[in-house]
């Protein structure tokens, strides 16, 4: 197949090169001129993942991006993929690796694919350790079957096995809703809390990501796979995870906006963090991590949040 990825960060680059291992030809789509030309001159990423061979790719800037493909993968910033599906030229399916909400709407992001079919891959997929070689699994999710099979038969391999999960809404939301559960975890780290702490706020926040989900009407079982458990452990876990590094920053004195000025990359849950708790407003789900998690980038202390929630009245689990 041919297929068209656009954005050449650490995600878009090693999903290339998974592409590239199965054979496919692969236009890489840069945000700049120069990202083009230095990849297409010396065949690897200046800026990301420099160890990846890109070589076999095609590397245009995201202007001069062709529109006889056969399928293009949106690897971009949840913020800036609405504008970019808008853009993109033909009607080639849209394959997003986005995980986070449209801040403009509010609204899961492959609602914003127009007029083309649309499938979304997620799970444990830390860009890092695929750019090494190092196996993992993944799901594509997509309301047209067929596009799903065709995709999962295009991408699975030794090293990247894929799944095909019929649950669109709960694939999106556990990527979105993962990532701001990273920010709590990672701000357990920053205050030194212990792993029982970090534990017992991730299966907090798996019944959050459930709950969530059960109300915008996906299955459960979504939330057990690797889109759910699966992608939530690891990006709470990973030395990898952005998300979860930034909550370590904040933790320990650094404001958001610094936090991610440090880490020099795309901090998803910052973004996703308030348009969640906003969604979850509407859809009369109580959230309390991530309510938690806008307050601390609201200003509130977050020594006081945590005795906060330790604090709140017992339930049932």
């Amino acid at each position: 197949m041919r297929f068209l990825v656009v954005g050449a960060g650490s995600w878009g680059t090693a999903f290339t090169r998974v592409l590239l291992d199965r054979e496919h030809d692969v236009v890489l789509a840069c945000r700049s001129s120069e990202q083009a030309q230095a990849i297409a001159k010396t065949g690897w990423n200046p800026h990301y993942l420099q160890g990846v061979d890109l070589r076999a790719a095609e590397p245009l800037p995201l202007a001069d991006a062709p529109d006889d493909v056969d399928a293009v993968v949106v690897a971009v910033p949840s913020k800036a993929f609405a504008a970019v599906v808008e853009a993109l030229p033909g009607d080639a399916p849209v394959i997003s690796l986005a995980k986070g909400l449209d801040p403009a709407t509010g609204e899961r992001l492959s609602t914003r694919v127009h007029h083309r079919p649309v499938a979304v891959l997620s799970g444990p997929n830390m860009a890092e350790e695929i750019a090494e070689g190092l196996p993992t699994a993944a799901v594509i999710a997509s309301e047209d079957g067929g596009l799903a099979g065709d995709l999962q038969d295009a991408i699975n391999s030794s090293l990247f096995r894929v799944y095909v999960n019929p649950d669109l809404v709960g694939v999106e939301l556990c990527g979105a809703a993962k990532n701001v559960i990273a920010l709590a975890a990672g701000a357990v780290d920053g205050l030194r809390l212990g792993d029982n702490a970090k534990a017992s706020l991730i299966a907090r926040g798996l019944a959050e990501m459930a709950r969530l989900g059960e109300a915008a009407g996906a299955r459960a079982e979504t939330f057990a796979g690797l889109a759910g458990i699966g992608d939530l452990v690891v990006t709470c876990w990973s030395r990898y995870g952005r998300n979860r590094h930034a909550g370590e920053l904040i933790a320990q004195g650094l404001t958001p906006e610094r936090a991610m000025a440090e880490i020099g990359q795309t901090v998803e849950g910052l973004t996703t963090a308030p348009v969640l708790r906003d969604l979850s407003h509407r859809l009369g789900v109580e959230l309390p991590v991530t309510e938690g998690v806008c307050s601390v980038l609201s200003g509130q202390s977050i020594t006081e949040l945590a005795a906060g929630l330790m604090g709140r009245r017992p339930t049932e689990e």
